[in-house]
């Protein structure tokens, strides 16, 4: 069977692919843990500064779970199907979302289900003029399950969710822009340009303060303000001794360009 995820690294970018293209990338159990691996060996690898994640073929970029693999954990009863289904989902969303290095999901085709969970748990996004999302939970009797109940209404606010989680209909990339699902729709041929030079803008800055930020906003988003506050505090707190800062300042104050190592 082929790697159901591709890993290539590239000037400090992990290209990650979702790779069942035969089956629109769909997410089964297999695909699943093995991002989670991915995700694990990427974020301790010095060399690698941020994610873009796409789907392989011209079709999706991942057309959801795997319903046929699912179905069977429903038939085997409740306990089973949240164990093995839905805790998973959820873990492989937050896992995306909690990583310190930025994450740039690259949609090149369908984002439907748990393709567009993906997209929400992503820390930024770029969309194909291909691109089509839809959350079809609905249309299989039930609500999503990595999170879309969550993230959809926080990206773009309660009504526009609702309408998107209760009828299950497909939106277009410029949708998905007005509601601040995508930062940027692009011709298909300029996808993957366009999202490694979005990391490459990123990438020049320090890896502290970049992990610093992810961490203080998405922890940030599920609190009240002061407690928002005290871990924007703690993130710089901790940068205070180390040789970014000071750099920073350094190189700001002389006028160059700073030389981070990320420590």
């Amino acid at each position: 069977m082929p790697d159901p995820i591709l890993l290539e690294i590239n000037d400090g970018v992990a290209l990650v692919t979702l790779n069942r293209p035969d089956k629109l990338n769909a997410l089964n159990y297999a695909l699943i843990d093995r991002l989670m691996t991915a995700l694990d060996a990427i974020e301790t690898d010095a060399n690698v500064r941020a994610v873009i994640l796409t789907g392989a073929g011209e079709r999706a970029f991942s057309a959801g779970a795997d319903i046929h693999e699912f179905s069977d954990s429903v038939r085997q009863g409740r306990d089973t199907s949240v164990q093995s289904f839905v805790r998973r989902g959820q873990a492989m969303t937050a896992r995306l979302e909690a990583l310190r290095k930025p994450v740039i999901a690259a949609v090149n085709g369908l984002a439907f289900g748990g393709g567009c969970e993906i997209t929400e748990a992503a820390h930024l996004a770029v969309a194909s003029e291909a691109a089509s999302f839809a959350k079809p939970e609905i249309n299989l009797g039930m609500p999503p399950t990595f999170g879309g109940t969550q993230r959809l209404p926080r990206l773009a606010g309660r009504k526009r969710a609702l309408e998107l989680l209760l009828t299950g209909d497909r939106f277009s990339p410029q949708r998905a822009l007005e509601i601040g699902l995508v930062n940027a729709v692009v011709p298909h041929d300029e996808l993957l340009p366009a999202a490694r030079e979005l990391a490459n803008r990123i990438i020049r800055h320090s890896p502290l303060a970049v992990g610093g930020i992810i961490t203080a906003v998405t922890r940030g988003l599920n609190m009240g303000i002061a407690e928002g506050l005290q871990v924007e505090s703690e993130q710089f707190a901790a940068l205070v001794p180390s040789h970014d800062l000071g750099e920073g300042i350094a190189a700001w104050t002389a006028r160059r360009t700073p030389n981070y190592a990320g420590r």
